[in-house]
């Protein structure tokens, strides 16, 4: 792999021949992924949330090939979602993408362990899926058998049956939304006020859409799959459009057989 933005003198160019100089051609150790996707240091009041969202899209904008996102993905693009996992301290993700992705919970890793710690970290994110309805099954990994209990973000009318259901199963239930729904600004507060301040969602392409019209996304990690494959395809994110463009910064970009991976933050205010 080798990095395109920032350009340093680090940068490889295609050396002549095909190959790559600067040993580009490498595998990242999973330390160099961490420090190239470091949250932002705490500021002098103390830690704020910040919300990264991770997608993945082909080059005609597809997030998903017959509805998972496994088909237009990687094995370096797997290696640095495992990487922005162990670095977070909760995974935000929509319940439609829970049932059709199959989440199970996440797993501590002992690469990562000694990180964590020092960063007072628990050995593994938890799990906060985003859910009006809770119609979800709640005899699944994911909720009787996670290394730290999964959350629920659901409004303050969700059905109490359901609800009952969910805390029977071992989930922690949070009012995140003061109808059925959830406010992702509110679903924010509520993490970090539970000492989630890491955030990272992995969508799907609805929640992320509720998330950039809120106003409440901070980074976006995209990769870029050389991939084409027409169809009706959602995009990454989805719902209502915003009344002006959010504009981003482009923070970093690194290169693997064709494959981009991109980080993208806030410009500023304008935001």
């Amino acid at each position: 792999m080798r990095r395109l933005f920032p350009v340093t003198d680090e940068t490889a160019a295609p050396a002549p021949g095909g190959g790559s100089g600067g040993g580009a051609g490498r595998e990242w150790s999973l330390e160099e992924l961490a420090a190239a996707y470091a949250y932002p240091e705490p500021g002098p009041g103390g830690p704020a949330p910040w919300l990264r969202a991770n997608m993945v899209s082909t080059l005609d904008g597809a997030a998903q090939h017959e509805g998972r996102s496994q088909p237009i993905s990687s094995a370096t693009d797997m290696r640095i979602f495992g990487t922005l996992r162990a670095l977070a301290d909760v995974v935000v993700v929509g319940a439609e993408t829970v049932r059709k992705e199959g989440y199970r919970p996440a797993r501590a890793r002992e690469d990562f362990a000694a990180m964590r710690e020092a960063a007072g970290q628990q050995p593994a994110p938890a799990i906060a899926v985003v859910t009006a309805g809770l119609d979800l099954d709640f005899s699944l990994p994911l909720f009787t058998s996670p290394l730290v209990p999964t959350l629920i973000l659901t409004g303050a009318s969700a059905a109490p049956d359901r609800v009952a259901a969910a805390e029977r199963a071992g989930a922690r239930v949070v009012t995140a939304g003061d109808g059925i729904g959830v406010d992702p600004a509110r679903a924010v507060r509520v993490l970090a006020d539970l000492g989630h301040t890491r955030l990272l969602t992995e969508g799907g392409p609805r929640l992320l859409g509720q998330i950039v019209a809120a106003g409440v996304l901070d980074e976006l990690c995209l990769t870029v799959a050389p991939m084409l494959t027409a169809g009706e395809a959602q995009r990454i994110a989805g719902g209502p459009a915003v009344t002006v463009p959010h504009r981003l910064g482009l923070v970093s970009m690194l290169e693997e057989d064709g494959f981009l991976f991109t980080r993208y933050g806030r410009t500023g205010p304008a935001y």
